[in-house]
């Protein structure tokens, strides 16, 4: 190949892939090959690393309206390879709503312009006028910019975990109704919400885990679109509820054992040697104690004393961290 230029598309990318791992391919040279294409997928994770070691990637993001908006005005006036040769006319609210529509995808607002070019009949003049009323003809839904499994699926649904995890019912909504007219699976967003409410809400508000498992139930018994109600109500429980990370406190915990340390457990707390059915004779009963409570080690040796759960002072926590300082100050 050495003395040419081979010039590949994005579709050839997988055969390209799997020619060159296969060591089907002779030796390349650099600067042999060129490699011009544009795709939904993200090439990091599509391009074998030697390839891509030897590429210039290009993110390319959504225009804004003013880029769309000269998109337009060139197509109109370009006779060559536009719509120059034709006399149109558009409004201006209906070129402000193909921009809006078109949501910084100039193909798709190229589409709608051209459709409604060639839909709307000409006037006794001959010219073309695109109004409000065939501009929404022309691009009667807005396609949402999803691409399940890929970057924009997993963007989302961030999106929408932080929103809830912000205390932003709205935002959360937003990022909702946005998946659910993609076509996202709704049990995969109850999912998320069923971490959420273990991760970000957690004791601060316990009823968080209960309502949003009774959604998700409640879903797979009316399934869609009344499960919808479900979704949302899930959605706007955990978005609303006071937050706390504090039960994150058990990774902490098996930290200290993947360290190594001591895990032999206590003398006291083991069972009784005559009989394991009954405690250890030194094992003292919390419940023939004041306020239930004695205090005594249950953690193994080398470890006393060592605290990973700190309740928050968030919501229903705040009373379970009052009760704990005031048990252990009784002692």
């Amino acid at each position: 190949m050495h003395g040419q230029r081979t010039v590949l598309f994005i579709d050839e990318i997988h055969r390209w892939n799997k020619a060159q791992q296969d060591g089907l391919l002779p030796h390349v040279e650099r600067g042999d090959v060129i490699l011009i294409g544009a795709t939904t997928e993200n090439p990091y994770f599509e391009i074998i690393r030697p390839l891509l070691s030897r590429s210039r990637v290009f993110r390319l993001e959504p225009l804004s309206d003013d880029d769309l908006r000269t998109v337009m005005e060139r197509a109109l006036a370009d006779e060559e390879r536009g719509l120059g040769r034709m006399p149109i006319e558009i409004t201006d609210e209906a070129m402000a709503h193909l921009i809006r529509i078109a949501d910084g995808d100039a193909r798709t607002a190229l589409n709608a312009l051209e459709l409604a070019a060639l839909t709307t009949p000409p006037g006794d003049d001959g010219t073309i006028r695109i109004d409000l009323e065939a501009a929404q003809e022309s691009i009667q839904q807005r396609a949402v910019h999803y691409d399940k499994g890929a970057d924009e699926h997993y963007n989302t649904i961030s999106a929408f975990i932080k929103s809830v995890r912000g205390s932003d019912p709205d935002a959360a909504l937003y990022w909702l109704a946005k998946m659910i007219v993609a076509g996202e699976d709704p049990r995969f967003i109850m999912r998320r919400l069923l971490i959420l409410a273990g991760e970000d809400i957690g004791l601060a508000d316990p009823n968080g885990i209960v309502v949003a498992s009774a959604c998700a139930q409640a879903f797979e018994w009316t399934g869609l679109p009344e499960g919808l109600y479900h979704l949302a109500l899930a959605t706007l429980y955990l978005a609303t509820a006071p937050k706390s990370n504090s039960v994150g406190a058990f990774f902490e915990a098996r930290a200290e054992v993947e360290r190594g340390e001591s895990t032999v457990v206590p003398v006291h707390l083991r069972t009784s040697p005559q009989n394991p059915a009954d405690d250890h004779p030194e094992y003292k009963y919390p419940h023939s104690f004041p306020n239930h409570y004695v205090e005594q080690q249950y953690l193994p040796d080398g470890l006393e004393g060592k605290r990973w759960y700190e309740p928050s002072d968030q919501g229903y926590e705040a009373r379970i961290r009052e009760w704990l300082e005031r048990l252990r100050g009784s002692q």
